[in-house]
């Protein structure tokens, strides 16, 4: 009928022209050729739209062929992640009291020592020489003393003459008492039981005090210790997990936090968390360790990965397909809420349940509705 109609258009927009130009004067066919042009634009136009719709019709339409992904419940689980590092609850230098000269390093990198164990001997040539001289005025003290002690118990000499001899002598004693102490400075001991390591000076070279001879390190007490921002300070707490990955041991554990610090770093806006670490062999002091802490979890959630999530002006959706047939289904679009998201995962609140196919490739060419295959 549409076709009838645009025939009868035609032929009518053809008489007219013409009639027109059989009538008209030769002075106006600039005008004839211009009504003729538009004439012939229109016609144009109306056959191309019937022959757009003809064809349409007369195609048989594609099945667009999609891959569709069962959903099921599963565990989420949101992390911190943060970069932490292996330390030694008890990772001590072993330290000088005093200035001088080593004249003897007895240990090495590696060695392991007891608490109290001699590590080193600082210059002590001096301080025997002056040991030896204070001894020997004290022998002469004491000879005096005790003479005239046993003048004083027969009432002979003077008191004076007696407390001055006692004096002397006690004096003696008190500076030989003094320089043993300090004699005893120029001894360098393990404060604490382990492994010798990082020996920074040899025989020879000078110590000051304060300044480490090398550290003695406890592998037996391994820490994890990491910095997370203050942004996450409610919901990191004592007792929770966290999975630990070592890049340099490819080796991935589970811990708990031991510690979780109760100041803020005002330069970092951060706080310290610690993790207990089992005594195994391999870990080392200062080794990295990339902590992820699990603040939020869910076991019953249904997951997609985040970029099956499209948004529109009405709001975020996934394509569902609903099956109608062994290999096809029918488009739908659903609206969806998300929750946390983790690593390209997507925990979805609401729209999407267990059971649901949803449209894992080709979707972003499917529309709400269509016939699809998979």
């Amino acid at each position: 009928m549409k076709n009838k109609n645009l025939l009868c258009y035609l032929s009518f927009g053809l008489l007219a022209v013409l009639l027109y130009a059989c009538g008209s004067p030769s002075s106006d066919k600039a005008a004839q050729l211009a009504a003729l042009k538009e004439q012939k634009t229109k016609i144009e136009t109306e056959i191309a739209a019937l022959e757009k719709e003809l064809g349409t019709k007369n195609t048989p339409q594609r099945i667009k062929t999609v891959g569709i992904s069962e959903l099921t419940t599963s565990t989420f689980r949101h992390y911190i992640d943060l970069q932490g590092r292996v330390d030694a609850e008890e990772n001590v230098p072993a330290t000088a009291k005093m200035a001088g000269a080593l004249t003897q390093v007895l240990i090495k990198n590696g060695d392991v020592v007891k608490k109290g164990q001699l590590l080193a001997v600082i210059d002590d040539g001096v301080m025997l020489k002056q040991l030896a001289e204070l001894e020997n005025q004290l022998k002469t003290a004491e000879d005096i003393y005790n003479r005239q002690k046993g003048l004083w118990d027969q009432k002979i000499g003077t008191e004076v003459q007696f407390i001055q001899a006692k004096a002397q002598k006690e004096g003696l004693e008190r500076s030989i008492a003094t320089l043993k102490e300090g004699w005893g400075q120029t001894r360098i001991y393990s404060p604490i039981s382990g492994s010798v390591d990082l020996v920074a000076l040899k025989t020879g070279q000078a110590i000051a005090p304060g300044m480490p001879l090398c550290n003695i390190i406890n592998l037996g007490r391994l820490k994890i210790v990491g910095e997370v921002t203050e942004a996450y300070v409610s919901k990191v707490r004592k007792g929770d997990p966290v999975v630990v990955f070592f890049p340099d041991l490819n080796k991935e554990i589970t811990t708990k936090i031991s510690y979780v610090s109760n100041t803020i770093n005002t330069n970092t806006r951060t706080f310290t968390v610690e993790c207990n670490l089992p005594a195994e062999r391999g870990y080392r002091a200062n080794m990295v360790a990339v902590l992820k802490i699990i603040d939020y979890q869910n076991p019953k959630a249904i997951v997609v990965p985040v970029n099956l999530i499209q948004t529109a002006e009405d709001g975020e959706f996934v394509m569902v397909a609903d099956k109608t047939g062994d290999k096809t289904a029918t488009a739908r679009k659903t609206p969806v809420k998300q929750g946390y998201n983790y690593s390209g995962m997507v925990e979805i609140v609401s729209g999407l349940k267990n059971g649901d196919f949803a449209i894992s490739t080709g979707f972003q060419d499917v529309n709400n509705g269509e016939t699809i295959a998979f």
